[in-house]
């Protein structure tokens, strides 16, 4: 059995756990393990808490001066890892039980990257400000690997991504798109150019670190302008949902009049968000408001 290199990229959170929790199950890989953690310039009160990871056997745990965003360092970590598997994880992560990496390693033999999923607890959060992100990800995010496989590389994520290191360290992640999201969809793209298998499993990490509201739209509006980024720059992007959306608009000559029409109901809407009962739909009608404004 090849060895496994977990890389877990920091910041401003307290990844001991998770660590601790991976460490258990290491015996399980029945091969080589490490444990890369890499903090991302991190307030220094989570530095003081996650430094004591050094100090376990297998685990490396380093730090950087400043943030260089989530492509950057997924790539940095790679490129020191030792072992030819890549897990990739997200600092929130929490393992759902005993048999993480077991099932992983009884399932490498099947494919070159394996997505196991992400699943979300089943009772909404008592904390209003954190109800959005709540609810996006158990209907949007939570699918069975059934649902994932039908179209494998668009429904890839990089938290709870097994891959192997060659292929990594081939493609690598687009250091360009320096705000939050959608790097992660343009590796997707890259493997389906390569022709490169990707198997999905019902192997989910809990996503535990949920963000307020603000927080979430925030970085969904950064998102959607790096998926117009990528398809002014590259051309990529058009088979998603939103962007089918807004080009269809365009094409009709629509575009203008659907982003005036919903900006008279845009605060009406950013209250329904940040309220206790959100509604998924008019965050989608946000999103293609956003998406028709990056493209005037």
């Amino acid at each position: 059995m090849s060895g496994l290199s977990v890389l877990i990229p920091v910041f401003n959170y307290d990844v001991r756990p998770l660590v601790y929790a991976l460490r258990a199950q290491a015996t399980d890989w029945r091969g080589p393990v490490e444990i890369q953690c890499l903090d991302d310039g991190s307030d220094e009160a989570f530095r003081v808490l996650n430094r004591e990871l050094a100090q376990l056997p297998g685990v490396v745990y380093r730090e950087l001066d400043c943030n260089v965003g989530r492509s950057a360092i997924r790539n940095q970590l790679a490129a020191g890892a030792r072992y030819a598997w890549l897990l990739l994880l997200d600092n929130d992560s929490r393992l759902p039980d005993q048999q993480f990496l077991a099932r992983y390693r009884a399932a490498c033999y099947r494919a070159s990257v394996l997505a196991g999923g992400t699943s979300y607890e089943t009772l909404p959060p008592s904390e209003v400000a954190l109800r959005l992100r709540w609810l996006y990800g158990c209907h949007r995010e939570a699918r069975p690997a059934a649902v994932r496989q039908r179209c494998p590389h668009g429904q890839l994520t990089l938290n709870n991504l097994l891959i192997r290191t060659s292929i990594f360290r081939d493609l690598g992640l687009d250091e360009s798109l320096t705000r939050y999201g959608h790097e992660d969809t343009k590796f997707g793209w890259l493997l389906r150019q390569a022709e490169v298998q990707v198997l999905h499993l019902d192997n989910p990490v809990l996503h535990d670190g949920l963000e307020e509201a603000p927080i979430f739209l925030q970085k969904t509006h950064d998102a959607v302008r790096n998926l117009v980024q990528l398809y002014r720059a590259e051309g990529l992007g058009a088979d998603t949902r939103l962007l089918q959306a807004g080009l269809r608009l365009q094409r009709w000559g629509l575009s203008e009049a659907v982003r005036t029409a919903f900006g008279l109901r845009r605060e009406q809407v950013r209250r329904n968000l940040l309220s206790g009962h959100p509604s998924l739909r008019q965050f989608d009608a946000l999103k293609l408001y956003w998406l028709l404004s990056e493209l005037r």
